[in-house]
């Protein structure tokens, strides 16, 4: 046989200490569902990144991820032409974005 249990005494209830004042109603629990819009929104917005993620195929990601290098690297290519017309060596914040506002550059003419 097994091993001797012992039977658990049953809880009693305790008293809560008294208020003077009455205790507000409890919000009814949640269940998984918000009124509010947002919550809706932001619930739909992540399942469907969620359904996406389990979808992609990994030649998408790569292909995303050669042409985000690709278009960074033009970038700071231009950004340093820039900073060298401007008689300096060391690249700086305002080259990036002077490169950024010329439409040769985005337009992939530079």
């Amino acid at each position: 046989m097994g091993p001797h249990r012992q039977k658990r005494k049953p809880e009693t209830p305790r008293r809560c200490p008294a208020s003077s004042a009455p205790a507000a109603p409890q919000p009814a629990p949640s269940l998984g569902t918000s009124s509010h819009p947002l919550a809706r929104r932001r619930h739909r917005v992540l399942k469907e990144i969620r359904t996406l993620q389990k979808t992609t195929h990994p030649q998408a990601l790569l292909a995303l991820q050669e042409a985000a290098e690709a278009f960074l690297v033009h970038l700071f290519e231009d950004a340093y032409l820039l900073s060298l017309h401007a008689g300096r060596v060391t690249l700086f914040p305002k080259d990036v974005q002077l490169a950024r506002r010329i439409p040769g550059i985005q337009a992939g003419l530079g």
